[in-house]
């Protein structure tokens, strides 16, 4: 399924975070898997372009839907990764619906928005193609995922959830913690207040919800909670979980 259509269904999808491995056969361990999408880092793993380009080929390839979390939610990084071969873009730390409203123009070609118009590269898999057309299904496919991270955007997080454009909310716990003055009391009235904020906005507003989990239970209550978008852990910290429990059971 594309990620078009992911957004479209409230049916829970899951999937893993990459901030590490980026080798070719790392779709076909995903799909493998059985992941639903999975969620590329650029933000915090040090990954650039360079190498992201041929990974969103090694995911396409085995049927793996991703959306790539951006170094920063500026147009320059904005348009260039979808130029590549993204279909999903995440940008950090928005704060207003008035900012997000000025990224969509940068996800979306004219007259929907104002990206800079680039045919036959990475984003339309180099096919010739009239190009109202082209335009049109670039824009029909592209996904836009800002990350709610800041108080700030838990104060806008009604008009952020309005914006025509947006698919889904992606939140940032441990920023957004962070940034409410408690950071990692996730269970703190403040938090959790917050996080009940940002889904009934996407209720409301028919949109996608995603969070990164560290736990099956964890996961299993945010779906209860109202996300559909789970993300499990990250592919560093899956090897060494794994691997050190079982080193430290064979050596017990």
């Amino acid at each position: 399924m594309k990620l078009k259509e992911l957004t479209r269904t409230r049916e829970p999808k899951f999937g893993t975070f990459l901030l590490e491995f980026a080798t070719p056969g790392i779709g076909y361990l995903l799909a493998a898997a059985d992941c639903d999408f999975v969620l590329v880092d650029l933000e915090h793993s040090g990954l650039g372009l360079e190498t992201v380009k041929p990974l969103l080929r090694y995911l396409e390839a085995a049927g793996v839907p991703a959306i790539v979390g951006l170094q920063a939610k500026h147009n320059h990084f904005i348009s260039r990764t979808l130029d590549v071969g993204a279909e999903g873009v995440s940008p950090p730390m928005v704060a207003s619906a008035d900012e997000v409203r000025e990224m969509v123009s940068h996800v979306k070609f004219p007259p929907q928005g104002r990206r800079a118009v680039s045919m036959q590269v990475g984003h339309d898999r180099y096919r010739a193609a009239p190009v109202d057309q082209a335009v049109a299904d670039a824009n029909a496919r592209s996904v836009f995922f800002p990350k709610v991270e800041t108080a700030a955007a838990i104060e806008d997080i009604d008009r952020i959830a309005a914006v025509e454009g947006v698919d889904g909310l992606w939140v940032g716990h441990y920023d957004l913690s962070a940034s409410l003055g408690i950071p990692g009391e996730f269970d703190n009235p403040v938090f959790t207040g917050a996080v009940d904020r940002v889904v009934a906005a996407c209720r409301a507003h028919d949109l996608a919800l995603g969070r990164i989990v560290s736990s099956v239970a964890e996961g299993k209550a945010l779906i209860d909670l109202g996300f559909d978008f789970i993300a499990y852990s990250g592919d560093a910290w899956i090897l060494r979980d794994t691997l050190q429990a079982a080193i430290i059971s064979m050596r017990a």
